[in-house]
């Protein structure tokens, strides 16, 4: 049943129209007659009736000013103009207003019947498409998380189209706030670990248990999208409006995530960050880019976070070469382990001997692995350098061998060059990034607020990796570095000038003499005054 009420400021009409229809024949109930536009207003709140029949010409407020009322705040709220007048203009009028009928009087009661008839077959089409709306979204509402899943696995791919993608994120209530994104992917190390410590538990579970864990951490920081992929990696999306800041908080995060999932689960895993990319539509890019980092576990180690910026710097980033025994040759080639990769090319010539394939067939398959190392140097950046030192063309060399076991020996021999191009690369970079380092240390080695932190920082470079590589390169400890340094400069200062004890602290670096003093004696096995004596 729906409702209506009356307006019209002559009384008769009010109260002819109201008492002479069969109303709740028709399908609806008077709840209110009233002689002015006024009187509607102030009982809409409580009536909130669902049609509104109405005289145009009233006191104090007419029928055009009630229809804009209810356009404005009540739009659902179907209108029914009822005038003596039958100027075009009131017409235009009450079409803008978007009034569902216009009848002119007199009128009939048959006529009035006629309206709300066809009013109420119309209320009620629009009732069930409401109903099948309502349906619809909570089917939606219920398959959502896997709607969600499928579309943020096709995002990361780069298979949805730049102009679709802020609408479908908003449509399904996902937020990347901030001009820069970063993708990392979550993967276990050792998937046999499952069995070990969760033998009756399948392992299902415990990939989602890591997924679980890192959207917890996700949402006490400023948010992210977290998500599982086909493969049961776990996806991080975070977002943020500066690139330092991002690749920071990220990094931070994602080592919690670490430690969490060590801690509470019992088993490791190892995460691959990509790099901070700018707009929606690459995200695919910091997502490949984050798979390669992952490839270097075997380089690096389980349970650590990887940097793709740690490990190549702004190394461009390609699609890795998709066949199993080619994509593992050429991890092993990047990270220069070549008894891996003898025994990869190996699982290769094996492959190629047991398919019988004819002769031109394998030369085709050998340089399809050849094309993958190619890519994998150009993905390094190694280009014109890796052709002058491999000194001829390998796609046309491998005509020249003549068996497998030739092709064997010669890919052996092709392959520990490239890991040397590789390696020297790498260790030019490592290099570089620790001199920068220690000139960076050279200069703020008197703020007392120089850190390992703020080092990274200047560097770009994750502390876990950091700390390797600088013990790598100096023997020794960032902390062990910058106190000695520090206690150097205090031993010079000591010999060529009279300041006094605090005063060397303070401008070597230590806000607390006492602690200064402390390091001073450790280190030298003197106080600052029996060296000064004893020089």
């Amino acid at each position: 049943m729906y409702t209506i009420v009356i307006a019209d400021d002559e009384a008769n009409v009010r109260e002819g129209i109201r008492d002479h229809i069969n109303w709740h024949e028709l399908g609806f109930e008077v709840v209110g007659d009233f002689e002015n536009g006024r009187e509607v207003i102030d009982a809409m709140e409580q009536l909130q009736p669902d049609v509104v029949l109405t005289d145009i010409n009233m006191p104090f407020v007419d029928g055009l000013e009630v229809a804009s009322f209810l356009f404005n705040h009540y739009p659902r709220t179907k209108v029914i103009i009822l005038t003596g007048y039958d100027e075009f203009d009131y017409a235009q009028q009450a079409l803008k207003l978007k009034v569902h009928d216009y009848i002119l009087k007199p009128n009939t009661a048959d006529e009035i019947r006629q309206i709300l008839i066809r009013l109420k077959t119309e209320m009620d089409e629009e009732a069930r498409r409401t109903e099948d709306l309502t349906k619809l979204k909570g089917r939606l509402k219920e398959s959502l998380p896997l709607v969600r899943e499928r579309f943020l696995n096709q995002l990361i791919s780069g298979n949805v189209r730049e102009g679709e993608l802020k609408d479908k994120l908003a449509y399904l209530e996902l937020s990347i706030e901030g001009l820069h994104i970063l993708v990392a992917v979550i993967d276990v190390d050792d998937h046999g670990e499952l069995e070990k410590y969760y033998p009756e538990t399948e392992s299902a579970l415990l990939y989602f248990a890591v997924y679980n864990i890192s959207e917890e951490l996700i949402a006490k920081h400023n948010g992210g999208i977290v998500f599982q992929n086909n493969n049961e990696k776990t996806i991080v999306i975070l977002s943020g409006s500066e690139v330092e800041a991002l690749y920071e908080s990220a990094i931070n995060i994602l080592e919690q995530i670490n430690a969490a999932v060590k801690s509470f689960l019992k088993f490791t895993v190892s995460i691959g960050v990509g790099d901070v990319c700018t707009g929606l539509n690459n995200i695919h890019l910091s997502h490949k880019r984050a798979t390669s980092a992952l490839d270097y576990r075997f380089l690096l180690g389980k349970n650590r976070v990887i940097s793709i910026n740690d490990i190549e710097g702004n190394a461009k980033a390609h699609m890795p070469y998709n066949k199993v025994w080619e994509s593992k040759l050429v991890t092993g080639i990047k990270s220069g382990t070549l008894e891996e990769t003898e025994l990869v090319i190996g699982h290769i010539i094996q492959n190629l001997k047991e398919s019988y394939l004819p002769l031109d067939r394998c030369y085709i398959r050998i340089q399809q692995v050849m094309i993958s190392i190619i890519d994998a140097l150009d993905e390094l950046d190694i280009r014109e350098d890796a052709i002058d030192r491999l000194e001829s063309n390998p796609l046309t060399e491998i005509y020249d061998l003549k068996t497998l076991n030739e092709v064997e020996a010669w890919l052996v021999a092709y392959c520990r060059k490239v890991s040397l191009m590789i390696s020297e690369k790498r260790d030019h970079f490592g290099r570089v990034q620790m001199m920068k380092a220690e000139a960076y240390i050279q200069a703020h080695y008197a703020d007392e607020l120089i850190s390992l932190g703020s080092v990274c920082k200047y560097l770009t470079m994750s502390k876990s990796y950091f700390s390797l590589l600088f013990k790598t390169y100096n023997s020794e400890t960032f902390i062990s570095f910058l106190t000695k340094l520090r206690i150097e400069k205090a031993k010079e200062m000591l010999k060529q000038t009279n300041l006094k004890s605090y005063e060397i602290a303070e401008r070597v670096g230590y806000a607390d003499p006492q602690y200064f003093s402390v390091i001073f004696k450790k280190t030298t096995g003197m106080t600052t005054t029996e060296y000064r004596n004893k020089i």
